[in-house]
């Protein structure tokens, strides 16, 4: 299914079907960094119940551009985009933020989310 700029309605994977960060990236030079990722961040944290994925994601992609981590934004807006946000949602979210976080953050990230898009469709 093409996740273009419109809204998905469709339940929300389960996390172990989602795309999950590579370890391999950083775990030959910092392994426990990659434990921690791995074991802490996406096996407990992003699994509790008190937010959804789907909410996760908005958060830490807001999080993400407001502090202008753009190597980090691809991997998370795709993410959003499995937990079933939408372009739509994630392009506003990026419009709000360039007021509070600064233009130049959200104009850094309009581009990653058009390419995670692009990616997916």
């Amino acid at each position: 299914m093409a996740r273009l700029c419109a809204v998905n309605l469709q339940r929300e994977p389960p996390m172990s079907d989602l795309p999950q960060p590579d370890a391999s990236l950083f775990g030959d030079i910092a392994p426990k960094f990659a434990q921690l990722t791995e074991e802490v961040l996406f096996a407990d944290l992003w699994q509790r119940p008190a937010l959804s994925p789907r909410e996760r994601s908005l958060v830490t992609v807001a999080a993400l551009v407001a502090l202008y981590r753009p190597q980090q934004l691809p991997f998370h807006l795709s993410r959003a985009l499995d937990n079933g946000l939408g372009c739509d949602e994630l392009a506003e979210a990026i419009t709000h933020l360039a007021f509070y976080a600064g233009w130049p953050c959200a104009a850094s990230a309009l581009p990653l989310l058009r390419a995670a898009t692009a990616s997916a469709a």
